[in-house]
């Protein structure tokens, strides 16, 4: 056992879930009290979700305690074991010292243990299990040894790129694979033999069907946002995949939120897993300042306007609820010569790839993106995060203001909230402890001529008339309800969807 591990674990440290679960039936947390007696229930007859909160409410009392025996951190990332390439590319990219999650997941991943790990976006996850695989990873063969399964394609070239920054100076490749793209020209790359394969669960069960790709030698599978991908219903697709992985490997899952359905996948198919938890109760994030504002729906587009005039906005990434939303705002941002781009699950993949390449680059400050890019994506630079609708899931919140403020950096949020948005703005301020702080709407001078230059009720017969797709009507009948006025991206006007 390593000297960091000897700290972290106090007398009487449970050192793993599983070891906890073997406990003696005396020594299990759950009870429940009688008006005479203790009942102590048995940790094998609780559900998963209640054991984890078991082995959770134990850990916090034996981590007091190892924070009291002794304080001692890792300062540098040559203390953590990593060779002297891996070290000088870190070094390259500016990073001086590990992040708390890297700095306690590292050496786990390192020793050969499987790792739970729940942290906030913009901790340094992927450079946690990344840079342990580029070490564990051998360079001399010619077979697939590592794999990590993320949600999305965006967050599949982000993992991938991130490795292979951090391998530069090595003979290791990561390779991304994911829906959208020509699946010939993934078999082609794999042709190349990359060490390491970042995947949507989909695209990599299409390559073992095909035969493309094989996990005979894998020795280390990565679980990145594990409840993402759980939410997005590719758990099956998980399963599969690992159950095809025969002989003992590593696995590490990393999760911003603990659903039991998680906790289960872990107990089932991880070996005595080390759990790191870096999230604190507290969801708001120190370097981030957040405000909102409360308007009519009508003047949603002059409180953005009047907080782009900012001149402390330099780049930054409007959130939306729906892609019918994005594309009227980009659309209503040109016209007041705001460059922006969107980005949503409407797009394909070469127009989302030329949209994040457009926005990365700085040729747009402004990313108009519905909650697909709200997760996992770690670009550089972003100064805001506006919230042009309240999400409905209020987590969505937290992890859609976790693209600023990232690797200690500050960064501001505004969230515009209009009346029928109100209810799902106080859950979110009931979980950010009401510290997000209030503007007055007066504050937001947004251009004068925003409203007069607004699309009005008279252009809809003509978004009509030009509509490629409009649906064809028989004599006599009414026009759809839920017609109005949409048309295709490409066309001159869009109705404001906020109305």
């Amino acid at each position: 056992m390593c000297d960091h591990e000897k700290l972290s674990q106090p007398r009487g440290h449970p050192q793993d879930f599983e070891s906890f679960l073997r406990r003696p039936r005396a020594e299990a947390v759950g009870s429940r009290k009688t008006d005479e007696t203790t009942e102590l229930v048995p940790v094998a007859a609780q559900s998963p979700h209640e054991r984890w909160t078991s082995f959770r409410a134990l850990l916090q009392v034996c981590d007091v305690a190892a924070k009291a025996e002794e304080k001692q951190t890792m300062s540098s990332f040559q203390e953590l074991g990593l060779s002297p390439e891996v070290l000088s590319a870190v070094k390259a990219l500016g990073f001086d010292a590990p992040f708390p999650i890297q700095e306690a997941v590292i050496p786990l991943l390192w020793s050969g243990s499987d790792v739970i790990g729940q942290a906030h976006t913009g901790t340094g996850k992927t450079a946690a299990f990344g840079l342990p695989i580029l070490e564990i990873v051998d360079d001399k063969s010619l077979n697939v040894q590592a794999l990590v399964l993320v949600p999305t394609r965006e967050l599949a070239i982000q993992v991938a790129e991130d490795i292979n920054s951090y391998g530069k100076l090595t003979h290791k490749r990561a390779l991304a694979i994911y829906g959208g793209q020509s699946i010939h020209a993934q078999i082609d790359a794999l042709e190349d033999c990359p060490q390491i394969i970042v995947g949507t669960p989909g695209r990599v069960i299409d390559h073992l069907e095909r035969r493309t790709l094989r996990l005979d030698h894998v020795q280390c599978v990565v679980l990145d946002e594990a409840d993402r991908m759980l939410d997005m219903g590719f758990i099956d697709d998980v399963q599969r995949i690992l159950g095809s992985i025969e002989g003992r490997r590593q696995t590490a899952l990393f999760s911003a939120t603990m659903p039991e359905e998680v906790l289960e996948l872990a107990h089932k198919y991880m070996k005595n897993p080390r759990e790191v938890l870096i999230e604190s109760k507290d969801l708001n994030v120190k370097e981030i300042s957040q405000y909102f504002v409360q308007l009519d729906s009508d003047r949603k587009l002059d409180a953005l306007l009047g907080v782009l005039n900012d001149k402390k906005v330099e780049r930054a990434i409007v959130f939306c609820r729906t892609k019918r939303t994005t594309f009227w705002l980009v659309q209503s941002l040109r016209r007041r010569n705001e460059n922006a781009i969107a980005i949503n699950g409407d797009l394909s993949q070469n127009q989302r790839d030329h949209a994040m390449q457009t926005f990365r680059t700085g040729r747009s400050r402004l990313l108009v993106a519905t909650d697909l890019a709200g997760r996992g994506l770690d670009i550089d630079g972003v100064t805001h995060i506006i919230n042009f609708d309240v999400p409905e899931d209020p987590y969505a919140y937290f992890h859609r203001i976790g693209r600023t403020g990232r690797a200690g950096k500050t960064g501001t949020a505004v969230t515009i909230v209009s009346p029928e948005q109100r209810a799902d703005f106080r859950t979110i301020q009931e979980m950010a402890n009401y510290q997000i702080e209030r503007l007055n709407s007066n504050d937001l001078r947004g251009n004068a001529s925003a409203r007069r230059n607004e699309p009005r009720h008279r252009f809809r017969h003509e978004i009509r008339r030009r509509s490629p797709w409009r649906p064809r009507r028989e004599s006599g009948c009414s026009p759809s309800p839920n017609f109005g006025g949409l048309h295709h991206a490409s066309s001159a006007f869009v109705e404001n969807p906020t109305r």
